[in-house]
């Protein structure tokens, strides 16, 4: 994946939808978990030291997987390859619930399919479609058909750190 780092840096000073200090422990054998500050920013899971400013890293929510892991833990891995996986370590049950649920919420393909799913809503209700008035109802982007089938279910994701 191609980025931009300043950008990338600028997207993690944006307000978060959630934030919090979390055990992390990354993919590598061995690893110990350590406190970072973790920061959900549109569909970027970004982590800091939690005394500094700029991330460590940052995590591109598609085509991952969220997974209860431990009680008060979760972890999240990509579709790529599902034995890399990052782990969380959250203060109590309900945290971890919270967090999983924003995450599964953040990719771009779910966002798209909600999208196309209330805008059939309304068709349904009004007879119009809400997409028209803006010019963009004929975008494939925006057509459900416009994927693979096998992308159309995959709530994943792919991977960008910063160093």
């Amino acid at each position: 994946m191609r980025y931009n780092e300043k950008e990338l840096q600028a997207l993690s000073r944006q307000p978060a939808e959630m934030a919090a200090e979390l055990g992390m422990r990354g993919p590598k054998k061995g690893s110990v978990a350590k406190r970072r500050l973790v920061k959900l920013v549109v569909n970027f899971l970004f982590y800091f030291r939690p005394d500094e400013a700029e991330p460590l890293g940052a995590l591109l929510l598609e085509r991952c997987r969220v997974a209860q892991e431990e009680p008060g833990g979760f972890s999240i891995s990509f579709v790529e390859d599902l034995s890399r996986k990052y782990h969380f370590e959250c203060c109590s049950q309900e945290q971890c619930q919270e967090w999983m649920e924003a995450l599964r919420r953040a990719s771009y393909e779910y966002m798209r399919q909600s999208l196309i799913f209330y805008r059939n809503e309304i068709r349904k209700m009004t007879g119009k479609d809400p997409l028209e008035q803006f010019g963009i109802s004929e975008e494939a982007r925006f057509q459900l058909n416009s994927l693979p089938r096998d992308e159309q279910t995959c709530t994943g994701s792919q991977l960008g750190v910063l160093d």
